[in-house]
């Protein structure tokens, strides 16, 4: 071979060689363009996948927050029997005025006011001279009176026995018999008047009706007292029996078939705290006041040692029975509408608004006595423009007894 020919195929393998490098040069810029566009479809796929996933965990969660959360909680069942307080006055069990029952001037008072007197004991003294004279002549005209009386029947007795030998007339015995008989009614009158007055001398002394204690005294020694004055204020004394005291509560009407003699109780009082008081019901006025919608009700008090005083102020505590069993709420759950009283409940998902009766309040608590049972989701603390039909969804699963 010649060294052209040798040139000439050496200049071949070299262009061959050369155009073998750009065709593997330009297979490798296909297969980097190829991949970049796998790479850019991939970024494109994901971004584009990856927006419309947070599109919809978005609108998911929009709609999850444009359902309100509510807590509910279960009725409770209210116990037998509820403590109700309520103010009371306290009263003497037998409060008096002691009046002046014979006129005079006051000779001595013998008690003051806190004295603790028996019945029949002797609380002052009235003089009454006219009276004393009244009864001295009375007393007089009853020994005249009773001297005739025994002359005519003497005279009587006597014109019997000599009509018998027809020694007078029949119209004689008669005249005798009959003035007997008038001189008998004389007599029986003069009694009489002189009893009266003995019985007026006698309210000269003014003596306890009952035990007690004194608790005024309006008149002293030399005062004009006078019998046919009674006013209110003109008494001599007041006296109150505080044994066993009387207090007397105004119950509301809804607990008025409760408060039925018998039941027990006790009294709180500001001066004795910590202390305790034991009464029981005894009576009520079996009528509603229509004032005050309130029946009132007398609690009697064993006051042995007369701790308790009349007038006093105190908190009455009535265990009164339910004969009917009530649910209570929480007074948080309760809406005030225009047309009435309702409470929000939870019923397969949704909510409705239920019309209830409302009985006792417990504060924090109030009673229900009928729209609610025992089941019932109630709503706690409800929006004030919530409205029956609305989704909802609980804060906590739901617990019997919650």
């Amino acid at each position: 071979m010649t060294v052209e020919e040798q040139k000439t195929n050496d200049s071949k393998s070299i262009d061959a060689t050369a155009a073998s490098r750009q065709s593997g040069n330009l297979r490798g810029l296909l297969v980097v363009l190829a991949l970049g566009a796998i790479v850019l479809a991939g970024m494109l796929y994901s971004g584009i996948t990856g927006r419309a996933k947070a599109d919809t965990a978005l609108n998911r969660e929009t709609e999850q927050l444009a359902i309100p959360t509510v807590s509910v909680i279960r009725p409770n069942i209210t116990e037998g029997a509820e403590e109700v307080v309520l103010p009371g006055n306290v009263q003497a069990y037998v409060d008096t005025p002691i009046w002046a029952r014979a006129s005079g001037y006051l000779k001595t008072w013998h008690v003051d006011i806190g004295a603790h007197v028996k019945k029949g004991e002797l609380l002052a003294e009235i003089e009454s001279p006219e009276v004393d004279q009244q009864l001295q002549q009375a007393k007089a005209d009853l020994t005249t009176a009773q001297a005739n009386l025994k002359l005519a029947q003497i005279t009587a007795e006597r014109y019997n026995n000599l009509f018998k030998t027809d020694s007078v007339s029949k119209q004689e015995l008669d005249n005798a018999v009959q003035d007997a008989a008038a001189k008998t009614a004389t007599a029986n009158s003069a009694q009489a008047n002189a009893s009266r007055l003995e019985q007026l001398v006698s309210y000269e002394n003014v003596y306890a009706p009952f035990d007690g204690v004194i608790t005024a005294r309006n008149v002293d020694t030399g005062a004009l007292v006078d019998a046919d004055t009674n006013t209110p204020g003109k008494e001599l004394f007041h006296l109150a029996s505080t044994a066993t005291l009387r207090v007397y509560v105004n119950v509301p009407e809804i607990y008025s078939r409760a408060a039925k003699p018998g039941v027990t109780s006790y009294l709180t009082l500001s001066e004795f705290p910590g202390r305790r008081f034991k009464g029981t019901i005894v009576r009520n006025a079996e009528a509603i006041d229509v004032a005050s919608r309130t029946l009132l009700v007398e609690v009697d008090v064993n006051n042995p040692t007369g701790e308790l005083l009349p007038g006093s102020y105190t908190s009455v505590h009535l265990k009164l029975p339910s004969k009917v069993q009530a649910l209570s709420v929480p007074s948080n759950a309760l809406l005030f509408r225009s047309e009435g009283l309702r409470v929000a409940v939870v019923k397969n998902g949704q909510t409705q608004l239920v019309p209830v009766t409302l009985g006792r309040d417990f504060g924090n608590e109030v009673e229900v006595v009928s729209g609610l049972n025992r089941n019932d989701a109630v709503i706690v603390n409800p929006s004030d423009s919530i409205q029956s039909g609305e989704q909802v969804r609980l804060a906590q699963p739901q617990e019997d007894g919650e």
